[in-house]
C-alpha cells in the first residue's frame, strides 16, 4: 500500500485536547500513514511535542506511549485554577460536570490578576513542560514541529521551530491571560496562540510539505442553539475566538482554490492545499469553557476515547481521499 503523507493542524482547547490524543493515537496504528510537520496551540502544542520526542525515541509506539504519559501527567494537575477532581458527577454526562471548583477557579479569575500573587506564583503546567526530552523535540528528525503564541505587544502570531522550541515556549502557547502570567522570551511576552492562530496553517504550506493538512478540531465551528445564560453566551464566545484565526486562513485556502480552479493563477506559483477535518462536534457541544479547565481523568478518557472513535471513521471515509482530494468541503463552508 501507497504510503500517506500528511501535515497535523492541532487546535487548542485545554483538557478537551484529550480528544486529540485520542486522535494520533489512532493514526499512529496506521503504518501506511507519515506524519511530515505539525503546527500546534496550546494542548495542540503540548500534545505535538509529546508526538515528535517520542517519535524520534522511538517510532509510533514511542510517540503514543509519550502522549500517554503527558495526558497522566496532565490528568495529575493539582491546582485550584485547573480543578481535576470533582465534587461529584450528576447524571447526565459531561454537560452537568460544572462543578463548585470548577466555577470557582472561573469567577476568581474574573477579578483576581495572576500578577497578584506575587513571589507565590507559579504556572501548574510548568512542572508537565520542563519533562520534555527538548532534544528530541527540537531534532532535525521529521515530524517538524511548529508551535503558536501571541506577541501581547503586538498582536502579532510568533511560531517557533526547531531549537526555540522550550518550556517557555511551549508555556507560552498556552498561557490563557486570566489564569497565567504572560511568559517573556527573548525580551517580549506571549500570551496563548489561539488568538492568533488556532493553529497557524502557514507553516505547513512549505514546497517540500505534502498538500494534504488534516486539523483535528476540538472547539465546535457552529452551534445550532441561541446561547441564553451567562455561562454559554461566554462559551460561545470563547468558541468563536478561538476558530477565528483557522477559518481566516480557510478562507484564504478555498479562495486561492479558486483562482487556481480558473486558471487566474498557475499551481506552478500556488500551491494547490488539501484540506481535512477530523472533529466530533456533537461531543463537543455538550462541554463548555469549563471542562476545558478540568482535566478530570474521567472526562479525559471519554475525549481520547471519542477521538480514537473520529480516527478511525475518518480514515474509513477518507483514506483514498488523502493525497488526491480534500475531504472538507471549503467552497460550501464559506458559500
Amino acid at each position: 500500500m501507497q504510503t500517506k503523507r500528511i501535515n497535523l493542524a492541532l487546535q487548542g482547547g485545554g483538557a478537551h485536547g484529550a480528544f486529540t490524543w485520542g486522535v494520533l493515537d489512532r493514526l499512529l496504528e496506521e503504518s501506511e500513514l507519515e506524519v511530515a510537520a505539525i503546527s500546534g496551540t496550546s494542548a495542540g502544542a503540548l500534545n505535538g511535542a509529546a508526538l515528535k520526542a517520542g517519535f524520534v525515541m522511538n517510532g509510533r509506539e514511542g510517540a503514543r506511549e509519550q502522549l500517554d504519559w503527558l495526558w497522566a501527567q496532565m490528568g495529575a494537575v493539582d491546582d485550584m485554577r485547573m480543578p481535576s477532581w470533582m465534587l461529584g458527577m450528576m447524571p447526565g454526562g459531561a454537560s452537568s460536570m460544572v462543578t463548585l471548583p470548577i466555577e470557582f477557579s472561573d469567577a476568581v479569575s474574573r477579578v483576581v490578576s495572576p500578577y497578584a500573587y506575587g513571589p507565590f506564583y507559579s504556572n501548574p503546567l510548568r512542572r508537565v513542560v520542563e519533562n520534555f526530552a527538548y532534544d528530541k523535540v527540537c531534532a532535525e528528525h521529521a515530524p517538524k514541529l511548529n508551535v503558536c503564541a501571541t506577541n501581547v505587544r503586538t498582536g502579532k502570531i510568533r511560531v517557533f521551530d526547531g531549537s526555540e522550541i522550550n518550556a517557555d515556549a511551549l508555556l507560552a502557547s498556552a498561557c490563557l491571560p486570566t489564569l497565567f502570567q504572560a511568559v517573556e522570551i527573548d525580551g517580549e511576552a506571549y500570551w496563548d496562540g489561539g488568538y492568533t492562530g488556532n493553529p497557524a496553517l502557514f507553516p505547513l504550506f512549505e514546497p517540500d510539505l505534502p498538500s494534504d493538512i488534516v486539523i483535528i478540531n476540538i472547539n465546535p465551528l457552529e452551534r445550532d442553539a441561541l446561547p441564553r445564560s451567562p455561562q454559554e453566551i461566554q462559551n460561545r464566545i470563547n468558541e468563536i475566538s478561538f476558530n477565528s484565526s483557522l477559518l481566516r486562513e480557510l478562507r484564504a485556502i478555498e479562495f486561492v482554490q479558486r483562482l487556481l480552479d480558473s486558471g487566474t493563477v498557475s499551481e506552478r506559483t500556488m500551491k494547490r492545499l488539501r484540506v481535512h477535518m477530523i472533529a466530533d462536534d456533537a461531543l463537543m457541544a455538550e462541554l463548555s469553557v469549563s471542562t476545558k479547565l478540568s482535566p478530570n481523568p474521567y472526562l479525559l478518557a471519554r475525549l481520547k476515547k471519542a477521538g480514537r472513535i473520529a480516527a478511525d471513521s475518518f480514515l474509513e471515509a477518507h483514506w483514498d481521499d488523502l493525497g488526491e482530494t480534500g475531504s472538507t468541503d471549503l467552497r460550501q463552508m464559506f458559500g
